[in-house]
């Protein structure tokens, strides 16, 4: 796989562990401060998920995944 496309899959394993954190983390918060963060952390995952899975169609679409 090429080093860009390998850059792409990390960004998605990000994500998923971000994902992960953001649930853990508001499971055992203590105030709303805490809610805040994790809240943001799960909107940066989504976000960067998207468009992630985006660069990952445009790459395979073009013959360049792999």
């Amino acid at each position: 796989m090429s080093p860009d496309n390998e850059c792409i899959q990390k960004t998605l394993k990000l994500a998923e562990l971000m994902l992960t954190l953001a649930e853990e983390g508001d499971a055992v918060r203590q105030d709303v401060g805490c809610g805040v963060l994790y809240g943001v952390l799960r909107d940066s995952a989504y976000r960067l998920k998207k468009l992630a899975e985006a660069e990952q169609a445009a790459h395979n679409k073009k013959g360049k995944w792999g």
